[in-house]
């Protein structure tokens, strides 16, 4: 298998949370598209008890921050990550309801039905889609919301190219509807569903990247593992650009019965 074809787990936690850290959203998404997912979920106060899980830097975490009531807390495994996270809450004055700590998604801090929201861009692929939900769910209270972003097929079939390399990296990929089903069987009245627009994907996450893996390629010169890191980013780029039709990011939003 070539370098390019490398998943992105295969590389060393260091030198991913360096090359992410540099983006305001480490997976595709946008401030719209937090915003469209927000607004499926209701009964929210000053009072509720809200999670973001894999939350990287926090670039959707602010984004909820400030048009949701509640206190916010950002869970990640990278304390690079947490880092930022929180720096950056200060700089937006949200440090008194929005804290990052580092953490593992499959082991909350949290009591059993303590929260009123779970929220996860991109990032519950890390333990998997189903296992996810039926995990995450104990903790919510009765009527509480989970907003997940998954990647997700559009079609039944698709190119062998597309449908291999997305079945070596996450096999848990999964149409529309049988992700609807997992939620459905996991206990969640599934509220709303609805597909990132392709500028999450070229806008938000693409294009920023271009400039840091020049940064990244300069600081890391002749490390073999960074030009794999960057060359595996690039193809799966030229990979979404070729077959964009046949997958993408899907926003989730159920209500635990």
């Amino acid at each position: 298998m070539s370098n390019e074809n490398n998943s992105i787990h295969e590389f060393d936690f260091s030198l991913i949370c360096e090359y992410f850290s540099s983006l305001e959203r480490q997976g595709p998404g946008s401030p719209e598209a937090t915003l469209k997912a927000r607004s499926f979920i209701d009964n929210l106060t000053n009072q509720s008890r809200i999670a973001d899980l894999g939350c990287g830097t926090g670039g959707q975490t602010m984004i909820l921050a400030r048009n949701a009531p509640g206190q916010i807390t950002g869970i990640d495994l990278f304390p690079g990550f947490i880092h930022l996270f929180n720096r950056n809450a200060e700089c937006l004055h949200l440090q008194n309801r929005v804290k990052g700590i580092i953490g593992s998604m499959d082991k909350l801090p949290f009591q059993q039905e303590e929260l009123d929201l779970i929220w996860s861009e991109g990032a519950i692929y890390n333990i998997g889609f189903e296992f996810g939900l039926n995990t995450w769910k104990q903790y919510l209270k009765s009527g509480g919301y989970l907003a997940v972003s998954e990647v997700s097929w559009f079609t039944s079939e698709r190119p062998d190219e597309i449908n291999d390399f997305w079945m070596d990296a996450y096999p848990q990929i999964d149409t529309i509807p049988n992700k609807v089903a997992l939620m459905q069987k996991a206990g969640y009245i599934p509220v709303a569903t609805f597909i990132l627009p392709e500028n999450c994907w070229t806008e938000h996450f693409y294009a920023p990247q271009a400039k840091a893996q020049e940064e990244f390629l300069k600081k890391h010169a002749g490390n073999k593992a960074a030009e794999e890191l960057v060359a595996s980013e690039r193809h799966e780029m030229q990979l979404y650009h070729t077959y964009k039709d046949y997958y993408g990011y899907v926003f989730y939003i159920g209500k635990k019965i």
